[in-house]
């Protein structure tokens, strides 16, 4: 037994490195040994520890309804320890083994954090008493007496440390310092604290920090701009073994612990972490529509599996997209105590060169040549926004800031994104750190279309300026609802101000393409347009293409449509649709055609997010020129029904039934579904081999309401034929 202990304490030393005395401190978790006693030098034989002010016992007030918990805003996470906001102060009371006695006993606090505690580090803080607190600073006094007892208060510094720290109370003697021994029970969390002024991450409005920091469930909003979805997702923020689960992220990251105070830094290593990229980190990103071996990105109801399996596992969890990024990066920055929100942006470029221009290329018949296409159009694209102030940037940066964990392009060498100041992307300042060009050619690139003639010349056949970054919205403070933010990110369309802002931002050295050395002169006497109808997955719908010509001239269009299968990033898989026709456009009149697309056209190809992409171009037969547009549509997916049975009371079992009717021609097979609660039940989970076409499923579980308020019950259904099926439920819960 001997040997092996032995090759683990030499694996365990630190590897020496020439340029620090101490190896580098980036481990929350690894602690180092504090002696009890301390000796300033010879003990003399005759020396009794026991005669000395003793420690007995610390009692923390850790309890959810006892004072510290509830002043700091930190009662419903749930964890037996004690758990603080920085820069606010809270009680702790010392026993001692007899009455302290200010004039002759001296003792101290000391706060530790990590296996090589520096008090210039901030990661060894020893606190003497006082008579004063100075608000946001370290400090401790005593605010009552009584018998063998001290009751203290506790400030701690606005600017410390996030994370989890060891307390020793440490008592001087003549010959030595005696010190309390190591007992976890002591350890004490300390967060962000957007109720302190002094805090960077300071929020000034109540509502909202209920909303971004307290809330534990929230909306994604997805589909597309013309047919807007939106669904429930459990942050779980609160729920047990989180916040460690959340702190081992910054471990795995190697962010060092004195770094752990700023909200930028930990926002900028957090972006990075969130996703597997270069990093083995939390979620593996998957597109392609297959997930062997792993969860389908659409079947997650929250965030608090995915990091629970991560934190045990230590291995990437499989599979996410945008939305489950940005689901885990908003847990885990509410968890620590950031203000944050998940955002939709509608039509997002992801503009493979940042030069603020969509390359769309067409072939001769005017169809887009999918070999030189790099860039994509995502229906829709989620990231996040933290609050926080900038002090490295110029003043008024400060605010909200994007921060985005999918993996898209790499920033400094890794796959990260921000935090970039919203405030900076709207007026196109966009030299201020971090990754501000990729936001904003993200929500305000041009989408080019282009043609090469034979001779080789390029054509430009047109420039839509507004299809990009239409709309980019987030769930309402209190509510449920949808409200639009596209405001503060850019200017009105074609206002003055938007003018300027792009000139800022090329003047700051984003590359915008001009269209010299490229003919452009577009048709401007007929206007094309087409809507697709809302349809129902499983059903046939039509596509209406409308022409109105503006000129005294007779017109014949060659029409192309092209429907594709594509995922909601705007790449498509393969072309189900495709049809032409001429169109004779009468002059001074508007002219209609429909195209029927039927269900059996695309049912065996579709994808996770029944989502499809039209592109219709029209060749003016009588001058050359090309129209083209393009839009993206979803089907309607049919939704879970959830019900409740009995009283619903904390403490008292209940009972939840989901529901589920399959609308499609064809039996659903190995379906499994999920339910999950904040506050109600923990995630369960149930698989069923087989659904007949239009039968019903029943699924009953019985739970235990943990806490009192409104509640949501979050479920998902998912199979290879069918996915993106939720349902949700606001429940009352009563306090018993």
């Amino acid at each position: 037994m001997s040997e092996t202990t032995n090759t683990n304490e030499e694996k365990k030393k630190p590897p020496l490195n020439g340029r620090r005395a101490l190896p580098s401190s980036n481990s929350n978790d690894e602690e180092n040994e504090v002696p009890e006693m301390e000796a300033f030098g010879l003990v003399p034989r005759g020396f009794n520890p026991k005669d000395y002010l003793r420690v007995v016992d610390i009692h923390m007030f850790k309890e959810p309804h006892e004072i510290n918990k509830q002043e700091h805003h930190t009662d419903k996470y749930y964890s037996p320890k004690l758990i603080v906001r920085r820069g606010q102060p809270f009680q702790i009371q010392i026993d001692f083994n007899r009455p302290y006695k200010p004039e002759t006993d001296q003792f101290w606090l000391e706060y530790l954090i990590g296996r090589y505690p520096q008090q210039n580090k901030g990661t060894y803080i020893p606190i003497l008493v006082g008579d004063v607190l100075k608000p946001g600073e370290w400090g401790a006094k005593i605010t009552q007496k009584e018998n063998n007892s001290i009751r203290l208060s506790v400030m701690s510094s606005a600017t410390c440390i996030v994370g989890k720290f060891r307390l020793y109370v440490a008592v001087w003697t003549p010959f030595g310092i005696l010190r309390t021994h190591r007992n976890s029970a002591t350890d004490t969390y300390i967060l962000f604290n957007p109720w302190c002024q002094q805090d960077a991450v300071y929020l000034d409005d109540e509502k909202e920090r209920e909303e971004y920091v307290l809330n534990d469930v929230g909306i994604v909003f997805h589909g597309n701009i013309n047919d807007i979805k939106f669904r429930s997702w459990s942050y779980g923020q609160f729920e047990e073994n989180i916040l460690d689960a959340c702190l081992f992220l910054m471990d795995k990251a190697e962010l060092e612990l004195s770094g752990r105070g700023n909200p930028i830094k930990i926002c900028r290593v957090a972006s990075a972490v969130i996703n597997s990229r270069d990093d083995n980190g939390v979620i593996a990103g998957s597109w392609d529509n297959t997930y062997t071996y792993g969860v389908a990105p659409s079947a997650w109801t929250g965030s608090v599996d995915i990091l629970l399996e991560y934190y045990s596992s230590k291995q990437p969890v499989r599979y996410g997209q945008c939305w489950v990024f940005a689901g885990v990066f908003n847990t885990f920055l509410r968890c620590l105590g950031i203000p944050a929100r998940l955002i939709t942006n509608y039509s997002s470029a992801h503009d493979n060169n940042a030069n603020l221009v969509l390359d769309f290329f067409l072939d001769d018949e005017g169809k887009v040549d999918t070999k030189l296409t790099k860039d994509s159009i995502w229906n829709y694209h989620c990231w996040n926004e933290a609050w926080m102030t900038r002090p490295d940037l110029p003043v008024g940066f400060g605010g909200w800031q994007v921060v985005d964990g999918t993996p898209q392009e790499t920033s400094d060498g890794m796959y990260r994104c921000g935090p970039a100041s919203v405030q900076a992307i709207k007026h196109g300042h966009v030299c201020f750190p971090f990754d501000a060009p990729f936001v904003y050619a993200e929500v305000n690139s041009d989408i080019v279309y282009s043609r090469r003639e034979k001779n080789g010349t390029q054509v430009i056949e047109k420039i839509d300026t507004t299809h990009v970054g239409q709309l980019i919205v987030t769930k309402e403070v209190g509510g449920d609802g949808m409200v639009e933010i596209t405001e503060e990110y850019k200017f009105q369309e074609g206002s003055q101000e938007e003018r300027l802002a792009l000139e800022t931002a090329v003047m700051y050295g984003i590359k915008k393409q001009t269209t010299r050395d490229t003919m452009y002169q577009p048709q401007t006497d007929v206007d094309m347009d087409f809507q697709a109808q809302k349809a129902v997955l499983g059903s046939d719908f039509k596509v209406t293409i409308n022409f109105r010509n503006k000129s005294r001239n007779y017109y014949t269009a060659t029409t192309y449509l092209s429907g594709n299968i594509v995922f909601y990033t705007g790449v498509a898989k393969n072309e189900f649709k495709k049809h032409s026709f001429s169109a004779k456009l009468e002059p001074y009149s508007s002219s209609a055609f429909d195209v029927v697309i039927k269900s059996s056209d695309y049912l065996n190809d579709l994808l996770d997010q029944a989502s499809f992409h039209f592109f219709v171009t029209a060749r003016i037969n009588e001058t050359g020129k090309i129209l083209a547009t393009q839009k993206a549509t979803v089907l309607e997916i049919p939704t879970l029904r959830i019900k409740t049975r009995g009283e619903m009371i904390v403490g008292k079992e209940m009972s939840v039934t989901v529901e589920f009717t399959n609308p499609l021609k064809q039996t659903l097979e190995n379906v499994t579904l999920r339910l999950e609660g904040p506050g109600v039940l923990r995630t369960m989970k149930n698989e069923f081999r087989q659904i007949p076409m239009n039968s019903t499923l029943t699924w009953e579980v019985k739970c235990i309401p943990k806490r009192p308020g409104l509640r949501k019950l979050i479920a998902s259904l998912n199979c290879d034929a069918l996915r993106h099926v939720y349902g949700e439920l606001n429940v009352q819960i009563q306090k018993p």
